[in-house]
Parts: C-alpha cells; structure tokens; sequence
C-alpha cells in the first residue's frame, strides 16, 4: 500500500475493494489492521454512516499518517457519494494536510470539490471552498484565496441554520485574508464572527487564543470604522492577554471605550513594544479625542448638550482651531448628531453613540438616573394637590 499518492487522475479505475483491503492489512502496523476489518464489514453490510464515524477515527489515529492520502483516494472515494458530502470533505480537508506539496495539495482540494454537488450539497460546498482558499492563502495566491471566498459567500449567505464548522470555516479564512492584506475593520468583524462560531477554550489552543486576542486589540485600536469595541470588550478571549508581555493592549482598549487621555498619554510610552502603534501614533491621537468627545457629551444630561468649542478643546486636548474638524469628523464617522454653530463656536449634540459602559461610567449613569427620578419626584408633589382639588 503506497503511502503517497498521485492526485491527478480525477477518474481512477474502480478498485477490487475486497484485494485493496487485504493488501492494505499486509502493509500497515497491526494496531491498524482492526479498523481495516471494521471497513470490510460496515463496507458489505452498506453501513455508510457507521463506516463515515469508523474512518474518522482512523484518519485520528496517529499511525494512519502515512496511509491516509490512499485511503481516501482509493478505498473512500469508490462509495463517495454514498455518504453525507459535509462529512466527506471534512474527511478530505483532514486528510489533505497530509500532503506537503503545494500544488499536489491544491489539486487535490479541487478535484475533490469538482465532485461535490453544490446544489445538494451547499455546506459541504462551502467548507471546500474556505478551506481551499485558506491553502491558497498559505502558499502566497492571495488573488485566488479572495476568489475563493467570495465563491464561498455567494453561497453562504443564501443559506440558514449552517453547522458552526462550516461558517467558523469561512470566517477565519476570511479574517486571515484581510489580516494579510492590513485591512483592520474587515478583520475585525471576520474574526469576531469566527470566534462565535467556536468554543475558544476547547477548539484553540493557549497561542492560538493569544494571538487572536493580540490581532483584535490591534484591529481595533487602527480600524478607521471601529470605535465601538463593546462586543470585543466583553469577550472573554481578551483574557488571553492576562499575565502576558501583551496585557497593556487589554487596558489600551478600556482606556479608549473611556475615552481618557490622560491614561491614553500615561500608557503612550509602551507603544513601542508594538511598532505598528508607534507608526500610526497621529492616527491614535486623533481617535482617541474621538472617544474623549463621546464620553464628553455622554456624562452631560439630556437638556445640556450644547457645548462650546472652547470646553470641547479642554475637554478632548485639542487647539481651539481644531475643535471643528474633530466635530465634523465625529458627525461624519455618525459617533454623534447634531448641529454646529460657527458664530457662537457651540456644538449642539442631539445623539451619541451606544458603547459598553466600564464600572465608572455606569455609576455616572446611575447619579443621573437618581437626578432624574428626585426630579420626578419633585413634580409630582408639586402637581398632586391640583390632582386632588380638580378630582
């Protein structure tokens, strides 16, 4: 039995399955000479769905290593289209890392994905296509991987209730292509996406979760379209960061969803441990006014939102000169609504955007809730007699 094969023949000759069997037990250790047993009986009894689970767990074992390209190719592929498409390519993405050559491994993909039925099959279909982009991916063909992807989304998204391993497929090729390509904001989401569709604590490893955490806390800190980090904020992959030479990028985060340069400033001088923070230092200063701006108008009450340029500037650090292009950046990037008044030099903020509120702000929030409510108080004292004699 070859323990390498040839996977250029998309129609090989249909094998005696008895003889191949036979063969394969003279060739292989003994620990696996059961599992070929177990084919030969689940194979003649046409159990396709307990032979599906009984190759798994070969493909599992470690000394099937060097047999697993020719078993797939000769022995699975003769009842291929007998058994569940999902969990067949699942079987071929497993047993295609087996292959070091990158063009034998990319041919294998798409031969394998050439039989797959993508109408009857569309799942399975997908999965194929993530994972044959994420190879192309690794080998440098960033022209063919985003083909691949959107060949992928194209079916994906006409599609309801997908197995989690299928979109956790697309989302995480998907990130890597824009992590490859600096794009922060698509990465950001893909990644997110990918990490609800997995159980970070069982299905990555301790670098695995370090690494993710580390590229989200960058994505965030310089996507453009990012100064919302609530749902990063909450995820507990950050904790990944804990106890690391990379924890600061945890607090740098809080510091911006606070929007505090004070602490922004104070923290600055780490910045160059990541030189791609230090390269787009103005960048950071500019969106951490940013986020100063929206905690300025946020921890006003609703009837004291019309601000002065000149608080604005105290507020955010900024040169009075500036205070109008940051106001007009923030309207534009929709962080907040409203109108600016040019003569006066005043902002008046009708709307600001949503965010996760730390520890502190949400004591600010619950004094005004207590203001508000003594304020409600005070009213109906006030109107309650009048209630009465009119009653």
């Amino acid at each position: 039995m070859a323990s390498e094969m040839s996977v250029d023949k998309p129609k090989p000759q249909k094998i005696d399955v008895e003889e191949y069997l036979n063969v394969a037990i003279s060739v292989t250790p003994a620990e696996l000479h059961p599992f070929f047993e177990s084919f030969r009986t689940l194979y003649s009894r046409k159990l396709w769905h307990q032979l599906t689970l009984k190759l798994f767990e070969f493909f599992d074992h470690p000394l099937s290593r060097p047999y697993r390209v020719d078993v797939f190719d000769k022995f699975v592929r003769d009842f291929e289209a007998r058994l569940n498409q999902l969990r067949l390519v699942e079987m071929g993405v497993k047993v295609a890392l087996e292959i070091d050559n990158p063009a034998t491994h990319i041919t294998f993909l798409t031969d394998l994905l050439s039989r797959v039925n993508t109408e009857k099959a569309p799942e399975a279909h997908v999965l194929l296509l993530a994972r044959l982009a994420h190879a192309k991916l690794l080998y440098g063909d960033l022209e063919g991987t985003k083909a691949d992807i959107d060949k992928a989304w194209s079916v994906l998204d006409e599609l309801s209730g997908v197995e989690n391993s299928v979109n956790a497929a697309y989302y995480n090729v998907a990130a890597d292509y824009h992590k490859t390509k600096a794009e922060y904001g698509p990465y950001y989401r893909n990644s997110l996406l990918y990490l609800a569709c997995v159980d970070p604590a069982k299905d990555l490893t301790k670098e695995d979760r370090l690494l993710r955490a580390h590229d989200l806390a960058i994505s965030a800190l310089l996507g453009d379209s990012i100064y919302n980090f609530g749902e990063l904020l909450m995820h507990p992959i950050l904790d990944a960061l804990d106890h690391t030479p990379h924890d600061w990028l945890k607090k740098l985060l809080f510091i911006f969803n606070e929007g505090n340069i004070g602490k922004f400033e104070a923290l600055s001088p780490v910045f160059t441990q990541e030189p791609i923070l230090q390269e787009h230092f103005t960048f950071l200063r500019q969106k951490i006014c940013l986020m100063a701006l929206i905690e300025s108008v946020f921890k006003r009450g609703a009837y004291d939102r019309t601000i002065t340029f000149q608080t604005i500037a105290a507020e955010v650090r900024l040169p009075l000169d500036e205070v109008e292009h940051l106001l007009m950046k923030a309207l534009s990037l929709k962080l907040i609504r409203g109108s600016l008044d040019e003569v006066d030099k005043q902002a008046h903020i009708t709307w600001v955007q949503p965010r996760v509120l730390s520890l502190e702000q949400i004591g600010q929030l619950a004094q005004r809730l207590t203001a508000w409510g003594e304020k409600l108080h005070k009213v109906e004292e006030r109107i309650a007699p009048e209630v009465l004699v009119n009653g």
